[in-house]
């Protein structure tokens, strides 16, 4: 195993392609699997995030053979070699064609309200997946690049057969990999968790990246200490930014959160700096007691916000908390010290109840948002605004539930968030 998950395999990736930086650049993930991928490389070059749409035409009786695959602008990649092999008639060909060209314009559709308007004309495209088996729609994906007018393309993935390169022709200008064994029977051999993406994950990637964020001053991945242990994060502070937000993550997840990733895309576009870290690391996020323990975790929260202010230059800027499930407990406990100078607080989908002995201390400004189809997390929040005696609003997205996936909900936990930050910090 070389993976923990698609994300790590996309930041070890990512850590191979740190010379394309500067150039113009986009990157299109493969859908489905490839997009998480894709999401980390690009979040390391600064570049924008698309999808490149391709499918996979299976070989009838071993679906997860390539005989070839298909992808936008009419483009077809067969493989010979396989079609002679398992007999594979013209008419069983144009019947799997026909089944998947439907499928990839189904999902064109369902893509198409989320896609960034940045397209592969004249740049240098990186088109990634999750892995290269027979090569197939690797091609396909670099054709259907090559047709919409990329200056050069570049195929990177984490891991492929030790040929790769020779099953992928003239395809790419410039090929990378990170891991190419001798052996290997399938891409999911090589990771830990090679579990299907949806397309409710692809869609939460490309809503956190639609465009680079135009005069970006600060982007890059840190160490916070915390007292007895270590955390990565990433702290983003655009230009003229008017205040930092410190994201306290909830039920284990961490800086990779899709949607917490997606919300702090739009608060820097609002011009406010984000710090996206863990609150435990990877050996205590596995200890579920850990996840729930709200003073272990706000303590970490006012740790890293101590170690921000220590940061050189970011000392001049306010800080706000976001805070999801039990990260926002976490949240509002750490704004219930005695000492805190934190300017204002959000909760998206929070559990108060598990900071509830500390709510009436809470001074900072606190706006909880809560999904109208998620009863028992609104009857929850219901109570603690009626316990917070700082200013406060409890926010109701009509038909959302408990993870904001609904068409358009995500979006209005972002813009409600950075109106309450924008007006505080």
């Amino acid at each position: 195993m070389y993976f923990t998950d698609r994300a790590d395999a996309g930041r070890q990736l990512a850590a191979r392609l740190t010379g394309l930086r500067g150039q113009d650049l986009l990157v299109l993930g493969l859908p489905r699997g490839g997009v998480p991928v894709a999401a980390e490389v690009a979040d390391a070059l600064g570049a924008p995030l698309d999808v490149c749409l391709v499918r996979k035409l299976g070989v009838p009786d071993q679906p997860e053979l390539a005989m070839g695959a298909i992808g936008e602008h009419g483009v077809r990649v067969l493989n010979d070699r396989i079609l002679a092999d398992t007999g594979v008639s013209p008419a069983a060909l144009a019947a799997v064609e026909a089944r998947e060209r439907a499928v990839l314009a189904e999902r064109a559709e369902r893509y198409a309200p989320v896609r960034g308007g940045v397209g592969p004309s004249g740049r240098t495209v990186v088109v990634v997946d999750d892995g290269l088996a027979t090569g197939a729609t690797a091609r396909a994906a670099c054709r259907v690049v090559r047709a919409a007018g990329a200056a050069r393309v570049v195929l990177a993935v984490p891991v492929a057969p030790r040929d790769w390169t020779g099953r992928i022709g003239d395809a790419a200008d410039a090929t990378y990999c990170v891991r190419d064994p001798a052996v290997f029977a399938a891409i999911g051999q090589f990771y830990g968790d090679f579990s299907q993406t949806s397309d409710e994950e692809v869609l939460a990637c490309l809503r956190v990246r639609p465009a680079a964020p135009a005069g970006r001053a600060e982007d890059t991945e840190v160490l916070i200490p915390l007292g007895g242990a270590t955390v990565g994060g990433r702290l983003t502070v655009p230009e003229g930014a008017t205040g930092i937000v410190l994201f306290a993550h909830g039920s284990g997840s961490g800086r990779h959160s899709p949607r917490n990733r997606a919300v702090a895309a739009a608060l820097n576009r609002a011009g406010l700096g984000t710090l996206l870290f863990d609150l435990l690391t990877e050996a205590e996020a596995a200890d579920r007691t850990l996840v729930f323990d709200t003073p272990l975790l706000a303590h970490r929260l006012r740790r890293a916000d101590d170690w921000l202010a220590g940061r050189s230059g970011a000392g001049v800027f306010s800080t706000g908390y976001f805070g999801a499930s039990t990260g926002a407990a976490a949240a509002l406990w750490a704004a219930a010290e005695r000492d805190s100078k934190v300017a204002a607080v959000v909760s998206r989908g929070g559990r108060p109840d598990l900071a509830e002995e500390r709510l009436s201390d809470v001074a900072a400004p606190t706006l909880l948002i809560v999904g109208g189809a998620d009863p028992l997390v609104l009857d929850l929040n219901e109570r603690a605004a009626r316990r917070l005696r700082c200013e406060h609003r409890l926010a109701v997205v009509p038909g959302a539930g408990h993870l904001f996936e609904g068409p358009g909900e995500l979006e209005r936990v972002a813009g409600l968030a950075a109106g309450w930050f924008a007006g505080r910090l």
